[in-house]
């Protein structure tokens, strides 16, 4: 089949990214579509996430591009499977990964479900990740941009998704993207890059879970177990956190203070200056919710990060079922702070090969 024929729906969010990717394609000979996906948006959010704008972005960029332009409602799938699963978590004490889950069950699940049934062949977003078939199986590679490497976030994608997958943007430098959408002459050439929630913008996980879990003011403790400050609810921290409670005015001089342990139910978190000395050596996890990239699973010696942009570290992975495993390391990991709920990630050679999330 000639590349005219091959149907790419592209998901453009209105970002330069995604304008991009769909003008590489377009420029390499395929047969694409936009298609902006409408998710779940609070009522009440009034600033900083107007969905509408974004949508009118992507659709103008698709004109500027003589291309077709779909909007895509997913809002039920990502309130059900994003959102609801990000209070949950929250509520349970542990540490979300939302933006894990709207690429498996939103980006990678339901938009290519239906890219599927409208005769797409493949569907394309504009991540940071490279996907490449070499020795007979597709491998998808940290992009060439370090820094704004999305393979994390990508780790959940099997054989079966990345046959049908397109990564345009992975092979080049967030400087060559935005110099690429000038040469397009696509009005998000200057857009800002959205922070916050997958999808919501500049809209905090802190605003959302306000508006639906009640939360109080809490004390701080030390080691000691005497208390040193307040905070704005235990739910909304995680082990090795340094910001976001406030100590004691004769404390505010003194070193940097770290979540070390919480306390749901009493609505407490304690703080330590040693992150390492206060939650003891880590030197194994327990995962569940296994997943690989790679046709079949790895064990042995690869490397692994237990939060986005985090350290490599050295360690051996052990499968103790299709779905569990035990990832041990040489040296004490404590200065990481996993925590439960968290994605341990690993890699061999720039590959990414899967990962799992924390006990």
């Amino acid at each position: 089949m000639s590349l005219k024929k091959k149907k790419v729906f592209v998901g453009v969010s209105g970002g330069v990214d995604s304008s991009v990717s769909l003008a590489v394609l377009k420029e390499k000979g395929y047969d694409v579509t936009g298609v902006f996906i409408k998710v779940w948006y609070p009522d009440w959010i009034s600033e900083g996430c107007d969905w509408r704008a974004e949508r009118r972005d992507a659709m103008r960029v698709c004109a500027e591009l003589g291309v077709p332009f779909l909007t895509l409602d997913l809002e039920e799938v990502y309130k059900n499977q994003v959102v609801d699963y990000l209070i949950e978590t929250y509520k349970r004490g542990e540490t979300p990964n939302p933006d894990v889950m709207c690429n498996r069950h939103v980006k990678f699940g339901a938009f290519w479900n239906f890219a599927k049934e409208n005769g797409a062949d493949f569907i394309a977003t504009g991540h940071y990740a490279q996907n490449i078939y070499e020795d007979g199986e597709y491998k998808m590679i940290i992009s060439k941009d370090a820094a704004k490497d999305q393979t994390y976030f990508l780790y959940t994608l099997t054989q079966e998704d990345l046959r049908h997958v397109f990564f345009p943007i992975g092979g080049m430098e967030k400087s060559e993207v935005r110099k690429l959408a000038e040469k397009y002459n696509l009005q998000t050439s200057g857009k800002k890059d959205s922070q916050g929630l997958c999808f919501l913008g500049d809209i905090t996980i802190r605003d959302l879970i306000s508006k639906y879990v009640e939360v109080k003011e809490g004390h701080v403790f030390n080691m000691d177990g005497e208390i040193i400050g307040v905070h704005d609810g235990a739910i909304f921290y995680t082990i090795g956190q340094r910001h976001g409670f406030r100590l004691k005015n004769n404390m505010t001089d003194s070193k940097a203070h770290f979540v070390v342990e919480k306390n749901i139910e009493k609505n407490t978190i304690t703080v330590s200056e040693n992150v390492e000395q206060s939650l003891g050596e880590i030197t194994d996890l327990s995962l569940d919710n296994m997943t690989f990239t790679t046709s079949k699973p790895r064990e042995g010696e690869l490397k692994c990060v237990v939060r986005y942009h985090g350290t490599l570290l050295s360690s051996n992975l052990k499968l103790k079922s299709d779905n569990e495993a035990i990832v041990s390391f040489k040296e004490n990991i404590s200065e990481h702070s996993p925590a439960k709920g968290q994605s341990v990630v690993f890699y061999k050679n720039n590959v990414c090969i899967g990962g799992g999330i924390i006990k």
